[in-house]
């Protein structure tokens, strides 16, 4: 094993990902993603506190993207043009390693009760950040708290979308996302 190999980080979550849909979360230990990983079991630690973590890996930099995304949308914007910025924005953070892990993490995640949870506590913390941004431009907090939970369905059904699609995308991540948030926008504003 390389001690000190480049893209162990990556390595972890795919090895995550492949032994928990192999043989279930909670029959997978530490030194066993370490292993498939080929690093050692002090630098999946150095990486991640737990194996939970491995399924919100850069949930931090998600919402710090959402939150810039927000802050820099232009001054007139809506709070929900403000959210569509924000989802541009963290987008960019879903490359081709997403789309090819979504339907096993999917998978992972729904046979675990303990890894939906986490998931749970994922939205309501990107739902956090947007709310925190909103409120930073101006905008009243019950109307900032539901802006920001429109974002948080419309990334999940966007992220669903883009990571089922079998086509040849020309439509990038951003599009996918966009399309959910306007969706949701217009089922909204039927409920009367």
């Amino acid at each position: 094993m390389g001690r000190w190999e480049p893209g162990a980080r990556e390595r972890l979550v795919l090895a995550a990902v492949d032994l928990f849909t192999e043989q279930g979360y909670d029959a997978t230990t530490v030194a066993q993603i370490a292993e498939r990983a080929g690093v050692t079991k002090s630098t999946f630690f150095r990486h991640f506190p737990d194996k939970r973590e491995l399924l919100v890996a850069g949930q931090e930099t998600l919402s710090q993207l959402l939150a810039e995304g927000i802050a820099e949308a232009p001054a007139d914007a809506t709070p929900l043009e403000a959210v569509a910025a924000g989802l541009v924005r963290a987008s960019t953070a879903m490359g081709p390693l997403s789309r090819e892990i979504a339907p096993r993490l999917k998978a992972a995640v729904a046979a675990s009760t303990e890894l939906r949870e986490r998931d749970a506590l994922k939205s309501v913390s990107l739902a956090a950040a947007m709310t925190v941004a909103l409120v930073a431009r101006g905008v009243p907090d019950p109307t900032a708290a539901l802006a920001s939970e429109l974002g948080v369905l419309a990334f999940k059904r966007g992220f669903i979308e883009w990571s089922d699609s079998d086509r040849c995308l020309e439509d990038g991540f951003a599009d996918y996302l966009l399309r959910a948030l306007e969706e949701l926008r217009a089922a909204s504003a039927s409920l009367g």
